[in-house]
């Protein structure tokens, strides 16, 4: 684990992180740093992350709220639809074929 200093809002927060994601946790840093700037300080760091945190999942709930509905995955896809008609034609002809085999094969054996 790698430890990486995050000033918030004046103040300095040590959090360990993997090696290699210091660049992502720092990004991370400076998003909570500057809606704690904006919120002009608070008068100690624990009030401080709170009302930071509400900010973060107050806009987290409100992108969820405006996000589209998923898609029905109910519904097959185009895609989905076309595959399945071309595998019903192969059966399709398929039966078809053992059919005209089979017949063959009865005349066969009938003739024999």
């Amino acid at each position: 684990m790698i430890n990486v200093s995050l000033p918030i809002g004046g103040r300095s927060f040590a959090v360990s992180c993997a090696e290699g994601e210091e660049p992502h946790v720092e990004m991370l840093g400076r998003m909570l740093d500057d809606r704690a700037r904006k919120m002009g300080g608070a008068p100690n760091e624990a009030r401080m992350l709170l009302v930071v945190a509400l900010m973060l999942a107050d806009e987290l709930h409100e992108a969820h709220r405006q996000a589209p509905p998923p898609e029905n995955t109910a519904q097959p896809s185009a895609l989905a639809r076309e595959m399945n008609e071309q595998a019903a034609e192969r059966i399709n002809l398929l039966a078809e074929r053992l059919e005209k085999l089979g017949q063959a094969l009865e005349h066969g054996a009938s003739k024999a």
